[in-house]
């Protein structure tokens, strides 16, 4: 089966179903330009689907059970060398110190919650080049 180079896949991950909702909600208008949306509630299963699905795009929580964001990270990043799946840290933690760690494990960007919906998808739709 050929796939079509403009199907995204984007992942998120949050071990708080109402954040994941939250997130599909500001993200589902994608799904109409052809990105499909996973899911996972976990690090161990985000890390499973990111070797899995390869998704383009990745907003991991850092806070989670079984494996925190930042391992995750530095799993795919550092061990797996996959360098072409962008991974945007979600955390409630602001403090530089945290956001230099967080990049410091691979992350390509660091975004503070509340995160601003508006800013998370025109985010999406530039790291998926849909704008």
């Amino acid at each position: 089966m050929q796939i079509d180079p403009m199907d995204k896949k984007l992942l998120i991950v949050d071990d708080e179903a109402h954040i994941r909702m939250l997130i599909e909600q500001t993200l589902e208008d994608l799904e109409d330009e052809g990105v499909e949306l996973l899911f996972a509630d976990n690090g161990a299963d985000a890390l499973r689907i990111i070797q899995e699905e390869r998704p383009d795009l990745v907003f991991l929580d850092v806070m989670m059970p079984k494996m925190n964001g930042m391992e995750v990270c530095q799993k795919v990043k550092k061990e797996l060398k996959i360098t072409d799946t962008y991974i945007i840290l979600l955390t409630a933690k602001g403090q530089e110190v945290d956001r230099q760690k967080g990049l410091d494990m691979g992350a390509n960007k660091y975004m503070t919650k509340p995160f601003d919906p508006d800013e998370m998808l025109s985010i999406a739709e530039e790291i998926l080049n849909m704008k």
